[in-house]
């Protein structure tokens, strides 16, 4: 009986979680009838090689042929012309006989036209072996293509009574340092990190990676309503672009935030009680105009009771430290809500240590059926 090469392949689709944004995160084996492993591959940066092409560079690399070989794919061989070639047709111009994918790919340009192109050339086809663990993988992807809208994920360090800070807004350090270690490792994997101006005015934030290898830093989304960031914030850096979402009409100091380099989008709200506030939903489908799969939410209590109150946040990243703080700032100004049937509903994910403190993940329901 032939392995099951899926799950390395999957391994291999991890390796890419810093890396492809926006592309999905994708592995790929190539293996014979024996069952050896011909060559392996995992999508590269924007631009660069999908994991189908990676896999036939490393068998070549190696010397071996992969004419009637099996390719184990944890997403649909893509089918059109993007910043590369179909890797369809690359499989195929291989001679590779058999494609196993883990699911097919949610982008209406490829949807099942990939392995249908490869059906048509004579390649036997089998998808979904591993379609939850690659979906899962990709949420923000699927997210993207399927809805319109990143995957929005909210970051709150508390301790364990739910302060984020003190009464006047010091909260270094809640967690420990193995605790933020793995906040940036979230952070790093996202397109983009969500951040607003009260954050901003009191810490001075870079919100940048630095506590974890990473090969390219995500962009920063500013909610800044009367354009109040200051032209010296610590935010502004060479590495990454800089998104601030406004409903200001000030444009002499949008054109100083330009010529800083960010990009300043205005997306006041559609009635006369909102025009004040940027519209979050609007920015979230600006965002994913912009190729944005997962947004990292490191934003204060306002902001965050305004994600949450509309609705905009699919899962919860909490830091949990084992100290009990009492008087000071929520994780989110919520309410007063008239019943208790009001409050927002969750599902746990995983509980996990993390050094001294829990990491615990948590998601609306049915936030990830799309």
């Amino acid at each position: 009986m032939t392995p099951d090469f899926m799950p390395e392949a999957l391994a291999l689709a991890e390796q890419a979680l810093t890396l492809s944004n926006p592309n999905p995160r994708v592995g790929c084996v190539l293996s014979d009838a024996q069952g050896r492993v011909l060559g392996r591959g995992f999508t590269q940066q924007a631009g660069g090689p999908h994991a189908e092409v990676m896999a036939l560079r490393d068998a070549q690399a190696q010397g071996h042929s992969v004419v009637g070989a099996t390719a184990w794919v944890t997403l649909e061989p893509c089918a059109h012309q993007g910043r590369t070639g179909p890797c369809c047709d690359a499989l195929i111009a291989a001679g590779v006989a058999r494609v196993v994918a883990a699911c097919e790919d949610p982008n209406p340009k490829v949807a099942g036209q990939g392995l249908a192109r490869l059906a048509a050339a004579g390649v036997a086809v089998e998808c979904g072996p591993g379609g939850a663990a690659s979906r899962a993988l990709n949420i923000g992807f699927f997210s993207r293509m399927l809805r319109g809208q990143p995957w929005v994920r909210m970051k709150i360090a508390a301790s364990l009574d739910g302060r984020t800070a003190l009464d006047d807004g010091r909260s270094q350090w809640i967690t420990d340092t193995p605790a933020r270690t793995d906040g940036h490792a979230w952070r790093a994997r996202a397109c983009a990190v969500l951040t607003g101006i009260g954050t901003v005015l009191q810490d001075d934030p870079q919100l940048d990676v630095r506590l974890v290898p990473t090969t390219r830093q995500p962009h920063l989304v500013l909610v800044d309503s009367r354009l109040q960031l200051p032209l010296t914030a610590r935010l502004f850096g060479p590495e990454r672009q800089l998104l601030v979402y406004t409903a200001s009409e000030d444009a002499a100091k949008a054109d100083a935030l330009r010529a800083r380099g960010a990009t300043v989008v205005r997306l006041p709200g559609s009635t006369a009680q909102t025009a004040a506030k940027v519209d979050l939903a609007a920015l979230l489908r600006d965002l994913a105009a912009r190729e944005v799969n997962e947004v990292h939410v490191e934003a204060g209590t306002q902001l965050n009771g305004s994600l949450l109150r509309e609705g905009l946040v699919d899962e919860l990243l909490v830091y949990l430290a084992p100290k009990l703080i009492g008087q000071g700032m929520g994780m989110a100004r919520l309410g007063p809500l008239g019943d208790l049937a009001q409050a927002q509903a969750l599902e746990w994910g995983a509980v996990e240590r993390i050094g001294k403190d829990l990491r615990i993940l948590a998601r609306v329901p049915g936030r990830d059926r799309f």
